[in-house]
């Protein structure tokens, strides 16, 4: 596996081409969550191999939307097939890498240790100082595509989402689940 080369590439691709519109799924967000995954990645013990393909799963589990909104994680994965092999990712990791993505689609799903860092990378931000800075992106970005149509709806929306809403690692549930409260 080439990850510093397909790391580069992804983030530039997503750089370039991301649509400028969008407030929460931004090439900041894949960065937060990937820092987010690095640090839960070592609380958990997650070295090596493990640990490149979940930062690889990281930089692509919002690339589609490269494409559009909608069906964005199974997008992230088609893209994933389409370049990870020409960074030397066997196919069995690559399907690994596609089931931490498609594990964050809402309401997220994770089966492993992968997964779950992933979805708890994801929403890191639930739990922080930051939350409400980072929830107002998300809400412009909602009201672009018309999911939402005021702050009403918004507001029920958060509450519904955060009553919900878990962590599944240990590591996040230690870190970010008083402040979530």
């Amino acid at each position: 596996m080439q990850f510093d080369k397909v790391k580069k590439f992804i983030l530039a691709k997503l750089k370039k081409e991301l649509p400028k519109n969008l407030t929460y799924h931004s090439l900041g967000h894949i960065k937060d969550v990937y820092k987010a995954a690095e640090q839960f990645a070592e609380l958990e013990k997650v070295v090596g191999e493990e640990l490149t393909l979940l930062l690889t799963a990281v930089l692509f589990h919002d690339s589609g939307f490269l494409v559009q909104q909608k069906e964005h994680e199974q997008l992230g994965c088609e893209i994933a097939r389409q370049y990870l092999p020409e960074y030397d990712y066997s196919p069995e990791q690559i399907e690994r890498i596609c089931g931490m993505i498609m594990a964050t689609r809402i309401p997220q799903t994770p089966h492993n240790k992968l997964e779950k860092i992933i979805c708890d990378a994801d929403l890191d931000y639930l739990g922080r100082d930051d939350f409400f800075k980072i929830g107002n992106y998300l809400f412009d970005e909602l009201c672009m595509y018309g999911l939402i149509n005021n702050e009403n709806e918004w507001n029920k929306l958060q509450v519904r989402f955060l009553e919900g809403h878990k962590y599944f690692t240990t590591s996040a549930k230690k870190l970010r689940k008083k402040k979530k409260k």
